[in-house]
């Protein structure tokens, strides 16, 4: 389950880039293809002395970025040029720096620069020929690559493509990709650019921008002089946000993976990545922890598996698996609701407790048939709807559904009274989609629903003609309440309230009386086609969700199928690392395998002193500081602490002092202070 899961979620990430990455292809191609085949006009001229460069436009999803330039790089070497360059902002802060990590991984070899040169006069050693010196340039590149494709041809990339694709697979182009533009030095940047721009005509280049935040970042960090050196396009990823909804809707909005979570857990992934990192990676990191802990933590997991898997684990289970059974609250409540006769059989015999755990397990596998096609059809009716009174991701339903009944809230009580007001086109193409819906589930009785809500559908309100009631706003006739055709014929009861009005656009004529028998004519006057329609729908909607969107802890047997320890994952995923290092310093036995509880030759020296610096006031003297050091830990050396009262700390303890002050300032718990020159300001309150 878990290898199947993931391998999904990963597909659906590729999936979900394809597009991207295809388009970006193509760029490449196009690219390679105009540099060999050059025109003489003074357009192909202009343009030839330009870069072509892809602007990747990302998103702030920085742990996400691995995987797309990964896939992006396979693809490139799979599909067109061996010659792939990928570099990272925090291993080029320098321009020789920058060239010698190109040339490095371009040419497939260990590239050193030589210090005792000048930084314009760059030179690597390879490890074949240490001898052999090679200026770090790109003419030295141009004539590697000359003779790279040459006396070694390109191996053809593992798809088979046209001959006019195939024409400049012998002088393949050079792809250089700067994964994180912004934290490049713009002056590292521009250099690099004015240099290669000088070699664009011997030399097929192309750059690839991976941008995390907006393509203004390039004429931010570039001037226009050398901005005009790039031939740039923009491709754009889909963002962070729907790369989620669309993990969520392929993962856990369905029932083709049986693998659950509770509302708890999947509000603390969620708001892990909504407030912390945006990264989707580290999400299906949450759901492969969730996952270990659930079939690590509950035996009973062994049926959260296909149905006919799971029929055959559950004849086969033990009697400490009947008991844990018999133990869980969802199948005690079940047992509360039998008859006495059969709560007995349910609590003494293992073989019948057996039966009906198969009989439920079919039970939960149905349930999760008909819940998440009734799901989609409620989101699909309440997303359009003004301020979305049931949220506007599927995944804010979906939390609302799995925490209690929907249809007892307020909010479903406020989109029901919307979607009887919708118009006809809206409620139309609602009902549309929701037969799409219900006609590929897999549930024999929502495909019935369907059909009878495509029928509905189908259905049109009359049009108004001679002879039919004409659907008026009521707002509409108090205040032209003669602007009505005559060729329609309006209720008797309606016109009765028209006549007690004084004039026909005075509406503060209108006395209280009057008003009370218009509210009334408003009450009882007779629906017209479409509302009966309308109305209908509804009220099948709702029997719809009351019928199949009942909470998951209402189904006997759900705790195997459902993780719900979200303070776990909270622990493991959100980590607090001002009381994880508290605890450490306070603590350290608990990760040095020592039993005792106190100060000891085992403790490191900042735990020392931390726990020493517990016992100071707001102000800590660095001196008194450094004597209760040295007493601890020459007292933890087995000597006698009394040997250095009235002397001098020897140097080694001095300066292991020294460093592990500096440790506690660098974690901020002290800090030094204008005060008093031989002192520290405690930044803590109490230990841990």
């Amino acid at each position: 389950t878990l290898t199947h899961l993931i391998f999904f979620a990963k597909q659906v990430q590729e999936d979900l880039n394809k597009k991207m990455l295809d388009g970006l292809l193509e760029f490449v191609k196009k690219s390679a293809a105009s540099f060999w085949c050059r025109d003489d006009d003074w357009m192909s001229r202009m343009r030839a002395s330009e870069i072509p460069t892809a602007a990747l436009v990302l998103g702030v999803n920085m742990p996400d970025h691995t995987i797309t330039f990964e896939s992006m790089t396979e693809l490139l070497h799979d599909s067109l040029t061996p010659f792939v360059a990928s570099v990272q902002a925090k291993e080029c802060t320098a321009m020789k720096q920058l060239m010698q990590k190109v040339l490095q991984r371009l040419m497939g070899t260990n590239v050193m620069v030589d210090e005792d040169e000048a930084e314009a006069d760059l030179g690597f050693h390879t490890r074949d020929c240490p001898q052999k010196r090679v200026n770090c340039s790109l003419s030295a590149l141009c004539d590697w690559y000359q003779s790279a494709t040459k006396k070694s041809p390109v191996k053809s990339p593992r798809k088979r493509l046209s001959s006019s694709q195939s024409e400049f697979l012998q002088s393949p182009p050079v792809v250089v990709i700067f994964r994180d533009l912004e934290a490049f030095s713009p002056q590292v940047l521009q250099d690099f650019i004015l240099v290669c721009s000088q070699y664009v005509h011997q030399l097929p280049l192309v750059f690839i921008f991976g941008i995390a935040t907006s393509p203004s970042t390039i004429q931010r960090m570039l001037p226009h002089s050398v901005s005009s050196l790039l031939c740039i396009e923009l491709f754009q990823s889909l963002s962070c946000t729907q790369h989620l909804a669309t993990i969520i809707d392929k993962l856990f909005l369905t029932s083709k993976f049986h693998f659950k979570f509770s509302a708890k857990v999947l509000q603390v992934l969620v708001g892990i990545f909504l407030y912390h990192d945006f990264s989707v990676c580290n999400f299906i990191k949450g759901l492969q922890l969730s996952l270990l802990e659930h079939f690590h933590s509950q035996p009973l997991s062994v049926l959260c598996c296909h149905k006919q898997e799971a029929l055959v684990h559950a004849q086969q289970l033990n009697d400490r698996d009947v008991e844990r059974i018999q133990q869980l609250p969802s199948f005690m409540r079940y047992v509360e609701e039998q008859v006495p006769e059969e709560q007995v059989q349910l609590l003494t015999s293992s073989e019948h407790v057996k039966g009906v755990c198969q009989k439920l397990l079919k039970s939960l596998h149905k349930y999760h048939k008909n819940f998440y096609p009734a799901l989609r059809c409620l989101h699909v009716l309440t997303s359009i709807l003004p301020k979305y009174p049931l949220g506007k991701q599927i995944r804010e339903l979906y939390v609302l559904c799995l925490e209690k009944k929907v249809w007892e809230t307020q909010e479903y009580d406020s989109a029901m009274q919307l979607i009887r007001m919708l118009a006809k086109d809206e409620l139309v193409t609602c009902l549309q989609k929701c037969v799409e819906i219900l006609t590929f589930c897999k549930s024999k009785k929502l495909k019935k629903v369907g059909q009878q809500l495509e029928g509905s559908a189908e259905n049109r309100p009359v049009p108004p003609s001679e002879g039919n009631t004409l659907e008026v706003d009521h707002h509409a006739l108090l205040l032209h309440p003669f602007c009505v055709p005559a060729k329609y014929t309006l209720y008797a009861s309606t016109i009765k309230c028209i006549n007690h009005l004084h004039h026909p656009y005075s509406s503060f004529n209108y006395s209280f009386q009057t008003l009370l028998e218009m509210k009334e004519c408003r009450r009882t006057r007779r629906k017209t086609p479409y509302e009966i329609l309308r109305n209908a729908v509804v009220d099948y909607i709702d029997n719809l969700v009351k019928t199949h969107l009942y909470p998951p802890e209402s189904q006997p047997l759900y705790e195997v199928w459902y993780y719900s320890s979200s303070g776990t994952v909270r622990r493991h995923l959100n980590a607090t690392p001002r009381t994880s290092i508290q605890t450490a310093l306070s603590h350290p036995y608990c990760y040095l395998q020592n039993d005792s509880g106190i100060i000891s030759s085992a403790a490191p020296d900042i735990c020392i002193i931390y726990k020493l610096h517990l016992e100071c006031g707001r102000l800590i003297n660095l001196y008194d500081w450094l004597e209760a050091y040295a007493t601890v830990a020459t007292a933890a050396e087995g000597k006698d602490p009394s040997a250095i009262e009235g002397g001098k700390v020897d140097e080694l303890k001095h300066a292991r002092f020294i460093r592990a002050v500096s440790e506690l300032e660098f974690l901020g718990f002290v800090k030094s202070t204008k005060q008093k020159t031989d002192h520290v300001a405690r930044l803590t309150w109490g230990g841990c």
